[in-house]
């Protein structure tokens, strides 16, 4: 299968990355099925991901023509035989779990065609793992977002042990289709960036548990001396907090480094509700110690 063959994209997972990455295949002009486990959770994306345009739309980096008609290619099902039996391209963007992940691909395998492809945006679980739950080695790939998925422009490509070269080459057109820098990497446990900003985050995170500065006074120093766009704190609160314990406690499994041994107060915040920026949770860093925060996208 080549690009000029992907007619409709499947995307499981209506949260942040999912809407996310079902905005910017609808602006590239596919056909978007987008499925999550309620109609609660759907209706939620289908919202964002209209939000998101609007915002566009303020900013005149689209026309309402062009918004509208990239909504009007989106639909949202809590069935995925629905959304993903006749999708040619299948990207998962649910939960960060191993296990989940692995039940989600074992049921896609046998509702998917034989020549459809099917691509993980994990952001550090090994590719060829995943794909190990499948009979398709080589139409499985990692396709790795960034948050927010419609404005951050790189693609993190992961190669399983058994990924076709057509199958990495189709998934590096469409990311090139959908307006992004794809960047291949060789599949480990949390690939390039995500081993590297988490790592990041969680020192963050330890040296606001040592006392060394505040949650803010962190966040504001990394803008200021590193011109990062969001702090550390505030990137761990948006990509989310229970995200960021399972890529660390998965890091921490899999290469036995103690660097990624998770922070108490993540594993607190986690555990009385506090996983960020998603629909159910209380909030991140920022609600749970009452701080005010200026908001990521404007």
């Amino acid at each position: 299968m080549t690009i000029e063959d992907v007619k409709k994209i499947a995307v499981l997972g209506s949260g942040i990355m999912g809407s996310g990455i079902a905005e910017v295949a609808a602006k590239a002009g596919y056909k978007v099925a987008v499925t999550d486990v309620s109609e609660e959770l759907v209706k939620h994306g289908l919202e964002s991901i209209k939000a998101s345009l609007n915002r566009i739309i303020n900013k005149g980096k689209i026309s309402k023509a062009d918004a509208d008609a990239a909504l009007l290619r989106v639909k949202g099902t809590t069935d995925m035989r629905e959304a993903a039996r006749d999708a040619q391209v299948v990207i998962e963007a649910i939960t960060e779990d191993i296990n989940l992940k692995k039940k989600v691909f074992k049921e896609l395998d046998e509702i998917c065609p034989k020549e459809t492809v099917i691509a993980s945006n994990t952001s550090a679980i090994m590719i060829t793992d995943l794909a190990s739950a499948t009979k398709r080695g080589d139409r499985f790939i990692g396709m790795h977002f960034f948050s927010p998925a419609q404005i951050m422009k790189l693609v993190e490509i992961i190669r399983g042990a058994e990924t076709s070269d057509e199958t990495f080459q189709l998934i590096k057109d469409l990311s090139i289709k959908f307006n992004k820098v794809p960047i291949a990497v060789n599949d480990s446990p949390g690939f390039f960036t995500t081993r590297y900003i988490t790592a990041c985050a969680a020192e963050a995170v330890r040296l606001f548990e040592s006392g060394i500065a505040g949650i803010k006074d962190i966040d504001t120093m990394c803008k200021l001396a590193f011109n990062f766009p969001a702090g550390p704190i505030e990137l761990a609160d948006f990509v989310g907090l229970d995200t960021m314990l399972h890529v660390l406690e998965y890091l921490h499994a899999e290469t036995g480094d103690a660097h990624y041994a998770p922070p108490l107060i993540v594993k607190k915040l986690v555990k009385s509700g506090f996983k960020g920026f998603k629909p159910g949770s209380k909030g991140g860093f920022y609600e749970y110690f009452k701080i005010k925060r200026e908001p990521l996208l404007k």
